[in-house]
């Protein structure tokens, strides 16, 4: 942790932020918080579970001057990779070649990771720094989704300073569309089950009123 500061939360809750908490009255509960140890500073195994079972995540990075930047990225499960207790690392993909968040980082390699589960309404932000990795095949071979169609440019290594979750207020319920139609498929699947059972009864419910045997 930076010597400037006491707590993992200071990384977001700055003098002024504090002054705000302060002036609208939550700083007594932030504080109560901080005490008891506040935001972690390592991924734990349920995090790291989370992180890499995500399909979507948000990077932040912002130049020297400040101007701040969100670049999206996605891949299937598992294309976020939790190396150890500190560090996530993705392959970085080819895509519009504009450089941004690169740019960013060359300058000032503070980020910063926003993961939202819409599904189990579940945000996760974690505070840090990051770097682009060029060069170094191994690393990104490593990171690459297995039969994924994407083109891998270099990667990108995030260093966790502090995380924290958020509660699951406003945030609204969605599925992944993959995920509807595999349970839409299988509802489908069980309806053509019942019907051609219903159809197997009315049947065998003709036969009997007939007298003849049904087939069983």
């Amino acid at each position: 942790m930076s010597s400037s500061r006491q707590f993992p939360s200071d990384v977001a809750f700055t003098p002024s932020v504090k002054a705000i908490q302060e002036r609208k009255g939550s700083r007594v509960v932030f504080a109560k918080q901080e005490e008891r140890g506040g935001w972690r500073t390592e991924i734990s195994e349920d995090l790291k579970n989370f992180i890499e079972a995500q399909i979507s995540v948000y990077l932040a990075t912002a130049s020297k001057d400040g101007q701040p930047y969100i670049q999206h990225r996605g891949g299937p499960a598992g294309f976020l990779h939790v190396l150890d207790a500190k560090t996530i690392a993705f392959a970085d993909f080819k895509g519009n070649r504009q450089y941004i968040t690169q740019g960013n980082l060359a300058e000032n390699p503070k980020a910063y990771l926003f993961l939202m589960d819409y599904e189990h309404r579940r945000r996760v932000k974690l505070w840090g720094e990051a770097k682009v990795v060029e060069g170094d095949a191994e690393l990104t071979a490593k990171l690459m989704p297995e039969n994924y169609k994407a083109r891998p440019e270099q990667a990108i290594v995030f260093t966790v300073t502090a995380w924290d979750v958020n509660c699951s207020q406003h945030i609204p319920q969605r599925f992944e569309a993959a995920d509807v139609m595999m349970a839409l498929a299988a509802r489908d699947r069980k309806i053509a089950a019942l019907e051609a059972e219903i159809e197997r009864l009315h049947e065998a419910k003709e036969a009997t009123a007939y007298g003849v045997k049904p087939e069983v």
